[in-house]
């Protein structure tokens, strides 16, 4: 029975390896798509150690930025690097969330910005679906953009 658990443990550990290894690996390769497309676009951005790369165009006004338990109001439109729009909030009308609620892009993204701030969130898969697909408009292991406008911080 030891010779039992100590299989499973180690077939556990292997299985996180490569569970490891593919997840960098997948990163590696979103973080090409996103550079190829700042390049293309002739855009710069920052970036995080995750993998988010990010763009103020304006930072907004205030002085304090949102933690992931603040509720915050986000203008927004996502699409994919080929352009497809997937999601956006309606005109006029943007939506209200905590922000500990939504995908972890949204999490380390917006708190880059004070009430106001526009820019944009370039999200890894990792850090957005992963293998996961939300909409048929969303494929698995997507790279995600934003463009966002942080409306209110409450």
């Amino acid at each position: 029975m030891n010779r039992f658990l100590l299989s499973l443990l180690l077939l556990g550990l292997f299985s996180c390896q490569k569970e490891d290894q593919a997840a960098a690996m997948q990163l590696e390769n979103d973080i090409v798509i996103i550079e190829d497309y700042l390049s293309d676009k002739g855009l710069t951005a920052q970036k995080t150690s995750s993998g988010l790369h990010y763009i103020i165009e304006d930072p907004g006004s205030g002085t304090s930025y949102p933690t992931s338990q603040s509720k915050v109001t986000v203008a927004y439109i996502g699409y994919l690097p080929n352009g497809t729009i997937f999601d956006e909030s309606m005109p006029g009308n943007p939506p209200s969330f905590f922000l500990h609620q939504v995908i972890k892009g949204w999490q380390e993204g917006i708190p880059k910005f004070r009430k106001g701030g526009k820019g944009k969130l370039f999200i890894p898969s990792g850090l957005a679906y992963g293998s996961s697909s939300p909409s048929a408009k969303v494929p698995p292991h997507a790279v995600l953009i934003f463009d966002i406008q942080l409306v209110n911080i409450q």
